[in-house]
């Protein structure tokens, strides 16, 4: 009992608090992926709302008749393929963010760090070269988004809906793709001051070590 007990205090040390916040910042990032990668922002994905509406060319494309409608149709599907590798990218990357931090407070929980001390430099080493490849990681999600946004099929989608009266179709980053890099930067915060705690935490098992045993 005594044991179980002193493997649980772990979760409430500093290094621990920030691994768990690590988690939800790395879940939160999974779902606005998934939110940009999941939706074409056109009418493609009505259908499952039942048998409401009368659809046409397999979307409720009320406004658009005859060659227009298979033209938005097709205009949805081949923006829609633009984004999604993006969008597998991101998700890609907050599964590993949120599998990594889990698997450092397993190890913290099991108290590795106190018989293996060198296991904290090993953990701040990984926090730095995460948090500094979070930069560049985040450079190529909007590089690569706003290169959609800017090709010749999203400048085309979005002319066609206007002029049928439509709007929220522009070719510009949306909510959950502004969100999603916001969490990254805070994220990669969250992983510097992590690398720092460990540094301390490493500092102070190592003076623990060095004293005789009382």
């Amino acid at each position: 009992g005594s044991l179980e007990s002193r493997r649980f205090l772990y979760l409430h040390t500093g290094r621990a608090c920030c691994q768990m916040m690590e988690v939800l910042l790395a879940a939160l990032i999974l779902v606005c992926s998934s939110v940009s990668g999941g939706s074409t922002g056109g009418y493609t994905s009505l259908p499952a709302l039942g048998g409401i509406y009368y659809y046409h060319y397999g979307g409720a494309y009320s406004g658009f008749s005859g060659a227009d409608g298979e033209r938005a149709q097709q205009l949805d599907q081949r923006f829609y393929l633009l984004k999604l590798p993006i969008a597998r990218a991101a998700m890609a990357m907050g599964g590993c963010l949120l599998v990594f931090p889990c698997v450092l407070i397993l190890v913290g929980v099991l108290r590795v760090p106190r018989h293996f001390p060198a296991w904290l430099l090993i953990e701040c080493t990984l926090y730095i070269v995460i948090a500094a490849g979070t930069v560049p990681a985040l450079y190529y999600f909007f590089h690569s988004l706003l290169s959609v946004y800017n090709s010749s099929v999203c400048k085309e989608r979005e002319q066609l809906y206007q002029s049928k009266g439509y709007q929220g179709f522009w070719c510009s980053l949306h909510g959950a793709e502004i969100a999603a890099g916001l969490l990254g930067c805070m994220a990669a915060t969250a992983y510097l001051l992590s690398a720092g705690l460990a540094v301390r935490d490493y500092r102070t098992v190592h003076e623990q070590k060095q004293k005789p045993l009382q």
